[in-house]
């Protein structure tokens, strides 16, 4: 069964507006809530912010992060 949230479509705002989803982000990239562009990148569907990270996290992170918000 598909979780609550579609990375292609939900925002990265509306995961950090999540308390369960944003627990998920901050211990996996405990630096992302604070990040000099998060204003911006809040209304972007999480999985293009996710595809811009790609260069800058390791693909496991990414994979649990992933893995972990989609099970929600």
């Amino acid at each position: 069964m598909a979780g609550k949230y579609d990375l292609e479509t939900t925002t990265l705002g509306e995961l950090l507006d999540d308390p369960e989803a944003r627990g998920i982000i901050v211990e996996l990239v405990p630096e992302l809530p604070d990040h000099p562009m998060i204003g911006f990148a809040k209304g972007m569907p999480a999985a293009a912010v996710l595809k811009m990270a790609g260069g800058q996290l390791p693909a496991d992170t990414l994979q649990e992060l992933q893995t972990r918000i989609g099970a929600l």
